[in-house]
């Protein structure tokens, strides 16, 4: 194809993005008239010469193609996202920021993988997500919760400062008498957050394995560091995922995993971190054809 010909085509596909906005390459073959192959390979080229951008996300198989300024109009795109990445799309559109570790591990997960829609940024060595659309000059006269809690703190020195040295010896033992409370407030807000952050190993670790079998995570039932309930889709079916942080399940943990089905007809998933014994893997043999057990009455002779 001579190139004067390949540049008309390339400047018609950029005239095609201005009028119909974000667009998927079977869109830009239909306009054009070319064929699924060459579209997507002239969209390719305009992508890599900068003149067109390419979304995170995907509708089926294909990304989505747009000019730099129409970026706020993959919102119109939203509704193709996962059930986890639609909902943290949403809270954070909301919201408009985000701090990462206040949020459920399913939603930080979830923040991570809409990159479109969540940017990040750190603040005092945290991460926090802003909207997409929200300017980044934006977030400093924007004041957090944190922000307004410490602007708080400092009205309240300044005004004790004021005070007759009699009344702040006064407000300094009332002070006294309350922070003990404070103290122990803040430990037990470390140990919590410490909690927290154990308890996310085993999800990371768990995660991970699922996402290289392609297991999609549903819902996020229970959550502990030696525990973890998920509900999945395998092979576009549900499952329930059973997940202990521990080397060998046990007869008990395979009984205790059986009640948590609550009733529910749903197949189920044991994960641990070792090969079962081997008596536990004679005991699941036996059972899988085992229809029922009944009781001999005895015969009552007349």
């Amino acid at each position: 194809m001579p190139a004067q010909d390949t540049s008309k085509i390339k400047e018609k596909i950029i005239s095609i993005l201005k009028t119909r906005g974000p667009s998927l390459p079977v869109h830009i073959a239909k306009e054009t008239g070319l064929s699924m192959l060459f579209s997507s390979a002239f969209l390719s080229e305009l992508f890599s010469e900068k003149k067109i951008k390419i979304s995170n996300m995907k509708v089926g198989s294909s990304p989505i193609y747009f000019i730099p300024e129409q970026k706020p109009l993959l919102e119109n795109f939203s509704q193709y996202l996962k059930s986890k990445e639609k909902d943290a799309f949403i809270l954070l559109k909301e919201k408009k920021i985000l701090k990462d570790i206040n949020q459920d591990p399913a939603i930080r997960v979830a923040l991570r993988e809409i990159k479109d829609f969540a940017i990040p940024f750190k603040k005092d060595e945290e991460i926090f997500w802003r909207y997409f659309i929200i300017p980044e000059k934006e977030l400093v006269p924007q004041k957090l919760p944190e922000q307004e809690l410490e602007k708080k703190e400092e009205s309240k020195k300044i005004i004790e400062e004021k005070i007759t040295e009699k009344e702040n010896k006064i407000k300094e033992e009332k002070l006294d008498i309350f922070s003990k409370p404070l103290e122990k407030k803040k430990v037990a807000k470390k140990k919590v957050a410490k909690q927290k952050k154990q308890n996310e190993k085993l999800f990371n670790k768990v995660k991970e394995f699922l996402s290289q079998k392609d297991i999609e995570i549903i819902d996020i039932q229970e959550f502990s560091k030696d525990e973890l309930i998920l509900k999945i889709k395998e092979n576009k079916r549900e499952k329930l995922l059973i997940a202990y942080n521990k080397k060998r399940i046990t007869e008990l943990d395979l009984i205790k995993s059986y009640k948590k089905l609550n009733d529910k007809n749903i197949p189920y998933i044991l994960l641990s971190f070792g090969e079962p014994s081997k008596k536990f893997t004679n005991l699941i043999e036996s059972i899988k054809n085992l229809d029922k057990i009944e009781k001999i009455s005895e015969i009552t002779k007349i």
